[in-house]
């Protein structure tokens, strides 16, 4: 029996190692982002609605960031595990040029496109116009950082594949506190409103891209782009790509919808969104720390400790997801103010918390879930079941909420509904053990 405690304390000591910096690592942008919407939301409740309006488009660089990321991750990982680094280096060098040609073809559309989108997106309400307006002015500025973004993103994915989650700590941590700082004195100091917070986004983005491309270069590979490598990548994240359409589709629409029922209704999805997405986020560093390590463990060839190892992220995950349903559960009179001085904002924001409560503890469930199947290599099931909790759950209720005209209430039902299905899904694959696939090795270049 000790032998077995010791056993579980050591894989335990692994998963914290690996999970406690990119906890720190995860929290700091949505933690810049919590203090950018408290920022904006002492501007009023038309700047806070635009910028819940734009901080969600933009969001669509996050989303790519995250399929870099994740999709590099996998594949450095089971690299690393066969016992080739310089390989799990290199695919961070042809993610890197991945992210430069994504994002500045973000930029340029985000330019073009800014004004009519936000425009489409906040409806017709007295205050839809002024909210667009400002989300288009934000919007312009803040996609500048679209390519250090997603530069940052994949630096991330492949230093986690070969288990090194301390640089990117001091990196983003670093850009992120030293914008946190700025953005107070750009919104208000020098009084560029809520434009001032958009260019402290841009200049933490900067620096942070930066920082991870000197990190490749200190690694002396190879920095030239691979066309061949590069269609490859393009290929295996395919599916990741599809996976976060329909994420995006989800959270779009959730803000359009958000948004027919007025600015403050809007306003208060945006704090309570952007919590949620804090919490996830955090709670994603014990996905992290799965990525990375059933990463290894099947480029290594060890299916059952893999296995193990996803139990016991499992487990973790979730009792993360109940302590933090706990915490926030006990900030609901004070939380909201510290974003707005509304009291039509706080009213709003009420309706959603207790869905929020209730999406915690299976957040963090699905979350661990969902790192151990990236590690895995089995994005395809993950794109499959995304697609469905969106078709099936999240779209359809949150569309009936706008129709039956039951207010925020109903678009976080279409939310809880959408974690419920993957939820569910993702404990059944666990089950048939049928996504431990070995493969010793280096990873192949496509599926």
């Amino acid at each position: 029996m000790t032998s077995v405690r010791s056993t579980g304390a050591t894989e335990y000591r692994r998963i914290a190692a690996l999970a406690l910096p990119a906890l720190v690592v995860l929290a700091a942008e949505p933690l810049y982002v919590l203090v950018d919407t408290a920022v904006v939301g002492h501007l009023g409740r038309v700047p806070l609605a635009a910028l819940g309006m734009a901080g969600t488009v933009l969001g669509l660089a996050v989303w790519l960031g995250n399929v870099l990321a994740y999709g590099t991750t996998g594949r450095a990982a089971r690299r690393f595990g066969a016992g080739d680094r310089a390989g799990a280096v290199a695919e961070g060098v042809q993610a890197s040029w991945l992210a430069v040609l994504a994002g500045l073809a973000l930029v340029v559309a985000a330019q073009v496109f800014a004004g009519p989108l936000t425009r489409a997106l906040s409806g017709n309400g007295p205050e839809s116009a002024e909210v667009a307006a400002q989300a288009e002015s934000w919007l312009r500025v803040a996609s500048i950082g679209a390519p250090f973004i997603l530069l940052a993103m994949a630096g991330n994915g492949w230093m986690r594949g070969v288990q090194d989650t301390r640089r990117p700590l001091r990196y983003v941590l670093g850009a992120n506190l030293a914008s946190a700082v700025l953005c107070p004195l750009l919104v208000y100091g020098l009084g560029w409103g809520m434009v001032g917070s958009a260019w402290a986004n841009v200049v933490a983005q900067a620096a942070s891209g930066g920082l991870f491309l000197r990190a490749l270069a200190v690694e002396r590979v190879p920095l030239a782009p691979r066309w061949d490598v590069l269609r490859r990548q393009l290929s295996v994240n395919s599916n990741l790509i599809v996976r976060g359409a329909a994420f995006q589709a989800c959270f779009l629409s959730a803000a359009a919808v958000a948004a027919r029922f007025g600015a403050a209704a809007l306003a208060a999805h945006q704090i309570a969104l952007q919590l949620w997405f804090f919490s996830a986020l955090v709670l994603d560093s014990v996905a992290i720390a799965a990525q990375s390590l059933v990463g290894a463990e099947l480029g290594a060839g060890d299916a059952p400790a893999a296995k193990r190892t996803a139990r016991r992220i499992t487990w973790l995950g979730g009792w993360c997801g109940v302590a933090f349903a706990v915490v926030l559960g006990a900030g609901v009179a004070v939380l909201p103010a510290l974003f707005v001085d509304d009291p039509a904002v706080w009213a709003q924001t009420a309706l959603i918390w207790p869905w929020f409560l209730v999406l915690l503890p299976l957040g963090g469930i699905v979350f661990a879930l969902d790192g151990v199947l990236i590690g895995a290599g089995d994005v395809a099931y993950l794109r499959n079941l995304t697609i469905l909790a969106a078709v099936a759950g999240f779209l359809p209720l949150t569309w009936l909420a706008y129709y039956l005209q039951l207010g925020l209430a109903g678009v976080w039902a279409g939310l809880t509904m959408f974690m419920v299905v993957r939820f569910v899904a993702l404990v059944l694959r666990m089950r048939t053990g049928g996504w431990a696939v070995p493969s010793p090795g280096p990873v192949p270049a496509a599926p």
